[in-house]
């Protein structure tokens, strides 16, 4: 017991009969135990044992997401009004290459589409496949050209729609901080639903979204 443990120099010597009946050895042992833990309680001070016999509290889960301090649970989907309730978006070099990718990649969807492309971005930041950070997946390319056309298609990067701008930038800042990624099941791979890449044939589409179609790799299995 823990009690008896904590009792320093209350410990008492017990002499236990020897008969054959088992029970009487039991109710005597028993007598002898609880003599010793009354001996026991009355070393212990009444903030000790109240320590011991309440329940600790569990932790408060820490969350970056502004509606955390107001609800247990952040809303299921990022929503306009949401959006336009939060603080002007700012960040540093990772924010602004997710918020230029949104912009330049599906300003012209709504809010699920650039949600979809965000969470392709961060699905792949997660993969250790691809770079481990946002701007490394973003401007990631190879001999056929960039992962994301923005960045080499030999356009200007200027934005020019202040209004597609901020919404593009509200939603990066949300999903950096957290918000859900439930929109792709976790794909890491899109293409415009005017084309059909050759090699959308070897992956599993999981959803398409306004313009673009998503994908992930397919399970593999112990075998394969």
């Amino acid at each position: 017991m823990i009690l008896l443990a904590l009792a320093s120099g209350s410990r008492a010597d017990t002499t236990v009969s020897q008969s054959n009946d088992p029970t009487e050895i039991a109710e005597q042992g028993l007598m002898a135990l609880l003599f010793q833990e009354r001996v026991a309680l009355e070393t212990v001070s009444a903030e000790r044992a109240e320590a011991l016999t309440t329940a600790p509290r569990a932790p408060r889960k820490a969350s970056l997401w502004p509606w955390a301090r107001k609800k247990d649970d952040p809303p299921a989907q990022i929503t306009a009004a949401w959006l336009e309730a939060q603080p002007a978006p700012k960040g540093g070099e990772q924010f602004q290459c997710l918020a230029n990718t949104l912009y330049h990649e599906a300003r012209g969807e709504g809010i699920a589409g650039q949600v979809a492309v965000a969470e392709v971005v961060l699905n792949r930041v997660d993969d250790p496949r691809f770079p481990r950070s946002v701007c490394g997946v973003v401007n990631q390319g190879n001999s056929r050209g960039c992962q994301f056309s923005w960045t080499c298609d030999g356009r200007s990067d200027r934005i020019r729609d202040r209004a597609a701008w901020d919404r593009a930038a509200r939603i990066a800042r949300a999903m950096l901080d957290g918000a859900p990624r439930n929109l792709t099941d976790g794909a890491t791979f899109f293409h415009t639903r005017a084309v059909r890449p050759s090699w959308s044939r070897r992956f599993e589409r999981t959803v398409r979204i306004g313009a673009h179609t998503f994908y992930k790799r397919p399970a593999q299995t112990a075998g394969g």
